[in-house]
């Protein structure tokens, strides 16, 4: 979940005391209660405590970046945009795949956004002006879609590429926030997390749930006008949290600051126990083609496909993100003590087995076998969703654990960046093959060829799981110097790295 990605871990000999809190807001006490969010009996209360020790208006920024923003108009936007691809702009499955590429990069480019927030403080802030610019970055893209029924295509990609650009800020941004929060109370971090996550998985069911009727009710343009309220809120995060103001700001240093980040990233890119695991993740992401407008576009045929309505669709959606649940769930309870190599192995397998689903599908073979297409296809794409979360979780894990300390945020945002590009490939190869195999609007003989060799190619990274570590995902795999990073490496701590440190510093 890409909510979660993002985090900044702060050096502990570099950091102020006023570095060390959470952002702070009016009335706010500084110091923890004594009361444990473990032990709470209820629901509400575990809302009350966390809202008693963060503020009400944090508790807020994740409820509507996490769970409205990304995760109910994450669901709704993915049914919508795709038929406005298909219905308004009327473009070949080939180049609509092409476009989502497109339209994600702002994904790749998180360091950036985290970099900018920690570093430039805007009107003396470092949270609360981007939080406001990806509002209305937001709300100005996607009631720019909605609005104009005969948008050319290069301005639709634009405002789709921008109005994905203002989620990926407001995520970076309230990553930062849950991140400081979590270091200043630490007995809170799990909850705080958990947080985001309910919220995320919430949002996203209730999304795709309701998304194929709004598409039905009002079209893909109004629903994509509708997503814009998202948007106001998370504008209206910016207005109502409050963060203590950046006072002597050393804006001379930001050019050293970059460069040092720059260059410890660097060292520790060229460490093999992390470049390897990378160039594996990379290549697991890309060889896994995404041909999902190919079948998007099946889905919806009347004549060659089994002709779903919009409702169906968002059904099927949702039905995908409790399967992406069940993925966590059983990687919480039975999957995490299993050494990286080896389970990764197992569902890199599984992965290449599942999408033979859609081959199945596609060749109608499971109306041979009396199973209708409704309840085979709410099979596949839950089936295809588990497996997908139990993969990515391992992953994320791994991750984590190449971070150095002191640039532990902006180094895992580069990975998550690295894992993003690998997706960016997988879409834009997906399109190129469906170009290749002549896959359009109303043609699909060739769409079983596709769904073969995106099969074939998912089995591919086995060859490359030596890459992977074979440790338990309990165990360090970073160097000690690279982990600790003395001075042979560069000690960031001593350098002041922490791109926070650059607060209230004179």
């Amino acid at each position: 979940m890409e909510s979660l990605l993002t985090s900044r871990i702060s050096s502990s000999e570099n950091t102020t005391e006023d570095e060390k809190e959470p952002i702070v807001f009016s009335g706010v006490p500084k110091e923890i209660g004594s009361q444990q969010v473990a032990y709470l009996p209820s629901p509400l209360t575990w809302f009350r405590v966390l809202s008693r020790e963060t503020h009400w208006s944090f508790v807020y920024g994740v409820i509507v970046v996490y769970g409205i923003s990304q995760g109910f108009g994450g669901g709704a936007g993915r049914v919508s945009v795709e038929y406005y691809w298909k219905d308004v702009q009327k473009v070949q499955p080939s180049a609509a795949q092409v476009y989502q590429g497109i339209a994600s990069i702002p994904w790749i480019v998180k360091p950036l956004w985290g970099l900018l927030t920690d570093v430039l403080p805007m009107a003396g802030y470092r949270r609360r002006p981007y939080l406001i610019f990806a509002g209305l970055l937001g709300v100005a893209s996607l009631l720019t879609l909605s609005l104009h029924s005969k948008l050319h295509i290069f301005f639709a990609l634009l405002a789709m590429t921008s109005a994905s650009a203002s989620v990926a800020i407001a995520d970076v941004t309230i990553d930062a926030c849950v991140a400081q929060n979590s270091i200043a109370k630490p007995s809170l971090a799990p909850d705080m997390q958990s947080l985001c996550g309910l919220c995320s998985s919430i949002g996203a069911l209730l999304g795709f749930s309701i998304s194929g009727i709004l598409v039905h009710a009002i079209g893909s343009q109004g629903v994509i006008g509708l997503l814009s309220i998202p948007s106001l809120l998370v504008f209206s995060v910016g207005i109502l949290i409050k963060e203590l103001p950046a006072t002597n700001f050393a804006y001379s240093e930001v050019h050293k600051k970059f460069l040092q980040a720059g260059k410890s990233m660097w060292s520790t890119l060229k460490c093999p126990e992390v470049w390897r695991p990378c160039v594996y993740m990379y290549m697991s992401f890309a060889l896994s083609l995404n041909i999902q407008e190919g079948m998007f576009y099946w889905y919806t045929n009347p004549k060659e496909g089994p002709s779903f309505s919009q409702e169906t669709v968002g059904f099927i959606f949702s039905i995908g993100s409790i399967g992406s649940l069940l993925g966590v769930l059983l990687y919480q309870n039975l999957l995490k003590d299993y050494p990286f190599r080896d389970l990764l192995f197992w569902v890199q397998l599984l992965t290449g087995f599942a999408g033979m689903l859609d081959l199945i599908l596609v060749l109608r073979l499971n109306l041979k076998l009396g199973m209708p297409d409704y309840l085979f296809v709410v099979i596949d794409e839950c089936v295809s969703q588990m497996i997908w979360r139990i993969k990515w979780m391992p992953l994320l894990v791994l991750s984590s654990k190449l971070c150095p300390s002191g640039i532990e945020g902006t180094f895992f945002a580069l990975l998550m960046s690295i894992d993003n590009a690998g997706l960016l490939s997988s879409s834009w190869g997906g399109g190129i093959l469906l170009h290749l195999l002549k896959v359009t609007r109303t043609e699909f003989r060739n769409l079983w060829t596709a769904i073969l060799i995106r099969n074939i190619l998912r089995v591919f990274p086995l060859a490359l799981l030596f890459l992977v570590p074979k440790s338990n995902q309990n165990s360090n795999i970073l160097p000690p110097e690279i982990l600790m990073h003395d001075e042979g490496t560069g000690n960031l701590k001593e350098a002041g790295v922490e791109l926070a440190s650059l607060v209230n510093s004179t």
